[in-house]
């Protein structure tokens, strides 16, 4: 506590520094997380909204496609790249929450558990000054990418497709059956051939189901 001598981070008893004691650092830690945590709030219901664009975008694209044989198949193109617009934004503010996120932990971990009388690493401080020195994301796009497609984005896409194909499909005349590699003409749009339209949809989908994955083993977040 102040007046115990030492200096400013001289270890107290219990492992605890004189800046988590001082009545002005700690006021100042407090109002820091406070604000952090109001961050973090507010970047979460803008990941909610983004999603919800999503959501509200390919469910009146699909409609849109399936209420009318004559509209065109390439609608669910559009709602791909579309989402894919969503998700670049989405992950743009992710990694901005995860910055807040971040120094909010630093807190939880040492500086609260240090109040409360817990044996922590004096030096715990350093973490903190580091992030705010230069605030940057612990994460980087493609991770961010990656996780907001496994929790929510992915199962956007998995919808996309199947509607996708049901539009192929429905657009048919009945007793038709589906023969290799004639069906692939019904992705034809225009001049580009089907067998292209859906080589370039295999390779999209699992160019995302790979950022999900990479993203699992290379930015692991703490709730699993």
């Amino acid at each position: 506590m102040p007046g115990t001598g030492g200096g400013v981070g001289a270890v107290l008893p219990g492992g605890l520094t004189e800046v988590s004691y001082s009545t002005n650092s700690a006021n100042a830690l407090i109002h820091l997380y406070r604000a952090e945590v109001g961050k973090m709030t507010s970047y979460r219901q803008r990941l909610d909204m983004t999603t919800n664009w999503s959501v509200v975008t390919t469910a009146g694209l699909a409609s849109f496609a399936l209420g009318d044989v004559n509209n065109s198949h390439a609608t669910f193109l559009f709602a791909m790249f579309m989402n894919f617009f969503f998700l670049r934004l989405e992950a743009r503010r992710f990694r901005s929450y995860e910055i807040a996120h971040h120094r909010v932990r630093i807190m939880e971990r040492f500086f609260y558990p240090a109040m409360l009388g817990e044996n922590v690493d004096p030096g715990w401080h350093q973490l903190l000054l580091a992030e705010l020195a230069r605030p940057r994301s612990p994460m980087s796009r493609s991770d961010a990418m990656g996780w907001r497609l496994s929790r929510n984005y992915l199962w956007i896409y998995a919808a996309v497709l199947l509607a996708w194909l049901a539009k192929l499909d429905l657009d048919q005349p009945k007793g038709w059956v589906l023969e290799f590699p004639d069906a692939l003409s019904l992705a034809d749009i225009g001049s580009f051939p089907g067998w292209l339209v859906f080589l370039a949809v295999a390779v999209f989908y699992a160019y995302l189901i790979g950022l999900a994955y990479r993203a699992a083993r290379t930015y692991p977040l703490e709730e699993g």
